[in-house]
């Protein structure tokens, strides 16, 4: 296979995150798709490997998902890459556990590119890598970013040295864009 051949993010390994229950099903299954039409490996992250329930709208239950691995079981080294999706309830919950939030912050401080959507920022606000960034998120969380530090925008996708942050399900479509593109330049 020649070089212009080759899948923007082959050899790219993608961690995504997905709560037990309460992640919006396609902040998850569209980046999911997106970066694995693209070439990636994708593995799905989250407190303990099972199945996971996803939500349409944050209150309509929908599909459920295999969660891969744990946080505990893996570290910064296995990903080129990290997802995370939102839906109020699953980002609320993604916050709160520790080895998700460790990994996300040990992540960003080497370097590395993560995507982050809509609730999704809740996370980064924990991980304490938001001062002195620009994003974006839900509308919801604006006084969040302020308040860690971050500079809030209302963008449809924001990138800040690797970091690429939508506002809701309505921007995946430059969301996934964005991501594939930053992906493929951090491994280049």
């Amino acid at each position: 296979m020649s070089e212009s051949d080759q899948q923007p993010l082959e050899n790219t390994t993608v961690g995504i995150f997905l709560a037990a229950e309460g992640t919006e099903e396609v902040e998850f299954t569209e980046p999911k798709a997106t970066v694995t039409d693209a070439g990636a490996t994708v593995d799905v992250l989250g407190d303990e490997p099972g199945e996971a329930q996803t939500v349409n709208n944050d209150l309509e239950e929908s599909d459920s998902y295999e969660i891969e691995n744990s946080f505990e079981d893996v570290s910064v080294d296995d990903y080129d890459a990290l997802i995370v999706p939102g839906g109020t309830v699953g980002a609320d919950t993604l916050r709160t556990n520790e080895a998700g939030i460790e990994l996300l912050g040990q992540h960003l401080e080497a370097g590395k590119p993560a995507g982050v959507i809509c609730h999704g920022p809740w996370t980064l606000i924990e991980a304490d890598v938001v001062d002195g960034r620009q994003l974006t998120s839900y509308h919801s969380l604006q006084t969040d970013v302020r308040n860690a530090g971050g500079e809030w925008v209302d963008e449809a996708v924001v990138v800040d040295d690797g970091l690429v942050t939508s506002r809701n399900p309505g921007d995946l479509e430059a969301f996934c864009e964005t991501i594939v593109d930053e992906f493929a330049s951090a491994q280049r």
